[in-house]
């Protein structure tokens, strides 16, 4: 059977959105034909941008599956929280889970699926850090920067801390939001030059 009878006999298969190329053009003994290139979203921001509901509606409209490091943080580790110390045992553990979590992500991609990653990357270097992984490991990351005023965010967090929905992974006192808000630091022009950003605000009644 010639390549052309065979694409045209794959159009009568069952669609699905993350065909396995490597297998299918491997079985079929095609050798010239493009191969997608794995993909990774990753949503960054500042504390109260909207960075969970963002992702959670991104991985929804893309089949993905989202990612969220404070969520997995939460559920892991703050049943041990210290009473001080709590910044190198916060940085520590999550380093490790950053690690973890790239290696899941890359069982994902290698499964067809697509991540949509929420990992609380809030200064240049931790960023830089993770775009060199990336591109160590020949993924693309499509990068969205979620914006919106500190009252916005402060509101926002606020009301989080009360309602407890399903953006919810843990308290942020006060203290902590100002702490986090003032580490934040948004991707200057070099790093949207070199990389894939885009920026999003979620102020309300933004379009």
């Amino acid at each position: 059977m010639g390549h052309a009878a065979v694409w045209a006999s794959i159009s009568l298969w069952p669609r699905r959105r993350h065909t396995p190329l490597l297998r299918l053009t491997r079985t079929l003994g095609v050798t010239n034909y493009p191969m997608a290139i794995p993909q990774i979203y990753l949503v960054e921001g500042p504390v109260g941008a909207g960075k969970s509901t963002y992702s959670m509606s991104l991985a929804t409209r893309i089949s993905g599956v989202h990612i969220a490091l404070d969520d997995w943080f939460a559920k892991l580790f703050s049943p041990d929280r210290p009473s001080t110390d709590v910044v190198p045992w916060y940085l520590d553990r999550k380093e490790r889970l950053l690690n973890h979590i790239w290696s899941h992500a890359r069982t994902l991609l290698a499964s067809g699926a697509t991540p949509v990653l929420e990992l609380g990357l809030v200064q240049r270097q931790s960023r830089e850090e993770f775009y060199q992984r990336a591109r160590e490991a020949r993924i693309e990351l499509k990068i969205y920067v979620l914006e919106a005023s500190r009252e916005t965010r402060r509101e926002r967090v606020q009301r989080r801390n009360i309602e407890r929905g399903a953006t919810f992974s843990m308290v942020v006192p006060e203290p902590i939001f100002e702490i986090a808000s003032d580490m934040w630091q948004s991707p200057d022009e070099t790093e949207v030059l070199e990389n894939c950003i885009e920026f999003i605000s979620t102020e309300p009644g933004h379009q």
